[in-house]
């Protein structure tokens, strides 16, 4: 089980799923991928099943087969968390037992969305997420994408069970970050904008997940360091070239954009799931550009 101390301002990769062309899940380029975090990143951990790993257009079997192929390329190395949540809550209460079968010491989940969930419906999925696990949990909350804001009571509320142990935070308001950080200081806080690490590390967040990490981890980690040694000059320029990388990504499609860097990188990233878009001539020569300017 990870202690809070051990999290301490570390740095995971929101782990990318590499597809094939027919949009199958390519195993191995899910395994290059795990390789180059921990080879070449020298990553602290992979935040597996998100977002970023295109997770909500996986079926079940799918995503086993990815956690299973995660954890045995990455063999102890760094530290792993899986993220379970769904819509369906069983498949999440089986997902949940599964990893955790698997040797995986913390599982995540998003919150329930599309269908407006009250917060007594929340409060009882992540319940009975951990109900039958021997495993820890951190809510992952991103209301841009699920629609769904929890206030300070309202974790307050799901702190009270003791499985549940911090949040992986995607969320703008950092005046709620201050005040959850406050209030819960013994709770893991994991800041989830990348384009936002300096001002959460101002408001001492535990460490940071996010998607551009899997190529940015260098300059994100001296970002991290020039922090703590209070060079706040030196922190504030590179989080202004990661911004810079972070736009660039984005006005040329970012998870598309992402894998075809890591291509550049030499990793075989694969494609995106459709209805996400698979590369043209401009995004390619985009990539390309990205990769001379940040990467090279």
């Amino acid at each position: 089980m990870f202690l809070k101390e051990q999290l301490m301002k570390k740095l995971y990769s929101a782990l990318m799923t590499a597809f094939n062309e027919d949009n199958t899940v390519d195993l191995q380029g899910v395994r290059a991928m795990v390789r180059y975090n921990i080879d070449v990143n020298h990553i602290d951990g992979l935040y597996v099943g998100g977002s970023t790993g295109e997770a909500f257009m996986l079926n079940t079997v799918e995503k086993k087969a990815i956690f299973k192929t995660v954890i045995e390329e990455a063999n102890g190395a760094i530290d792993l968390i899986a993220q379970v949540g769904s819509l369906n809550l069983e498949e999440a209460k089986e997902l949940a037992q599964y990893v955790t079968d698997l040797g995986y010491k913390t599982i995540s989940a998003v919150t329930p969305f599309y269908y407006n969930f009250s917060f007594a419906q929340i409060k009882h999925y992540y319940n009975e997420i951990v109900k039958d696990v021997d495993n820890q949990l951190i809510i992952y909350s991103i209301p841009a994408l699920t629609g769904v804001s929890l206030s300070i009571d309202q974790f307050a509320e799901l702190f009270e069970n003791p499985k549940i142990i911090g949040i992986k935070y995607t969320n703008a308001d950092f005046y709620l970050l201050e005040r959850v950080r406050n209030r819960f200081p013994d709770k893991l806080i994991l800041s989830g904008f990348d384009e936002m690490l300096l001002p959460a590390l101002a408001l001492n967040v535990d460490g940071a997940i996010g998607s551009t990490y899997n190529l940015n981890a260098k300059r994100a980690k001296a970002e991290m360091v020039a922090f703590d040694a209070g060079d706040i000059q030196k922190a504030r320029d590179l989080q202004q070239v990661s911004n810079d990388l972070i736009t660039d990504l984005i006005q040329n499609d970012i998870y598309p954009s992402l894998k075809l860097v890591l291509q550049e990188l030499g990793v075989p990233a694969g494609f995106c799931k459709e209805p996400m878009s698979h590369p043209n001539p401009d995004m390619i020569a985009g990539a390309k550009a990205i990769y001379t300017k940040y990467l090279k």
